[in-house]
């Protein structure tokens, strides 16, 4: 089974100004740490919301010209036996590129398998097809 893990890391930025700012320098940095060996890592902004009025905040929280930002990081884990294996190997594989920074699971979704019967049905519609540009060419 093939899954989509989705990792929220929280990263540090420092000397910055605005949230869009510290939102720029965390995924330019995390992009810089995850290449060349994760370049299939999609990087996005992660969501915070408010836990007394489930309010959606900014991913980023700065004071002192610091700030932490939040990102999710996702990526396709193939050939895994359960979800938990997938979420291990997502967390390994990304927490050993991004030291010292925090890793939480967000999402794991099992992605759905080729059906053999999806590539029969499309082996057919060519055999239909093929026979009438024969004939075609043969006019």
């Amino acid at each position: 089974m093939d899954c989509r893990v989705v990792v929220e890391a929280a990263v540090p930025v420092y000397d910055v100004g605005t949230a869009d700012e510290a939102v720029r320098i965390a995924i330019s940095k995390t992009g810089e740490m995850l290449n060349p060996d994760l370049n299939y890592v999609e990087i996005n902004m992660g969501e915070r919301h408010c836990p007394h009025c489930d309010e959606t905040l900014e991913p980023a929280f700065i004071a002192a010209d610091e700030s932490l930002v939040a990102l999710e990081l996702e990526m396709t884990v193939f050939n895994v036996e359960r979800d938990e294996h997938a979420s291990r190997i997502a967390r390994k594989e990304i927490g050993q590129r991004l030291t010292n920074i925090p890793l939480d699971i967000v999402e794991i979704e099992q992605l759905p398998e080729e059906d053999e019967e999806t590539t029969e049905d499309e082996e057919a519609e060519e055999d239909e097809i093929l026979p009438e540009f024969e004939d075609l060419i043969d006019e």
